[in-house]
Parts: structure tokens; sequence; C-alpha cells
């Protein structure tokens, strides 16, 4: 295991960022999360960056699986420092911000994978 976390809440419009076509991201952010963007932020309660997360690991969320194509020069510092990162659906080998780590896979994300007690966790 690279990393793990448990979410604690969903921010009210964390959902909407998601379902989104032009965004299909959620935004990761531990406690410290500014009032401003935990409303649009799954917050955790991260464990660890065990390893850096790489092209080809496998993101879980949930009990749903994704793979990761493509990961932003800043994502391992700033998951590792405030538990924040862009979780972005729209695979790529190419990251769309420096902070984003990119995912593709089959399986319908649903807002109960967020639910508080839920983990994300990347292998």
């Amino acid at each position: 295991m690279k990393y793990y976390t448990e979410i604690t809440t969903t921010g009210t419009e964390a959902w909407d960022l998601f379902t989104d076509q032009d965004t299909r991201s959620l935004i990761l952010f531990g406690a410290s999360a500014p009032t401003e963007l935990a409303e649009i932020s799954v917050l955790h309660r991260p464990a660890g960056l065990f390893a850096p997360i790489a092209v080809g690991d496998t993101a879980v969320i949930g009990d749903k699986a994704f793979s990761v194509t493509a990961v932003g020069s800043e994502a391992m510092h700033t998951l590792q420092e405030l538990g924040h990162c862009t979780l972005c659906f729209k695979g790529g080998k190419v990251p769309e911000r420096p902070g984003c780590i990119m995912l593709e896979g089959d399986e319908r994300l649903l807002r109960a994978d967020l639910a508080a007690g839920k983990t994300i966790e990347f292998y």
C-alpha cells in the first residue's frame, strides 16, 4: 500500500464537481482545509503516504478500483503536506494541473462511496 486515508465528510458541493462533465474531479483535503474549500472537497484523515503514487498504480475508493494514468508534479508534495490533491477521472497521460492524479476505470463511483468511514487507498 502506498497511501491510505479515511473519509470524514464530503462537502456539500463536492459531488457536483465530480458529476460535472467538464471537471469530473474530486478534491481531497485533510483536516486543515480552509472553510471555503471544505464545501467542494472530500475531507479525510490521512494515515500517510508510504511511497510515491505512480502511473500504473491502482486507486481504490470505497470498493471501486481505478487505474492511475498520470501524476502531477506537485501531487505527492501537497498530498503529504496537506492531505490535498485532485483526483481527476478523465484518464489521459498528462495531468490537467500540477496537483492532479489522473484516473480511469469502468466502475461507476456513487455518492455512497464517499460517505464518512469509506477509504481511499493507492496500491
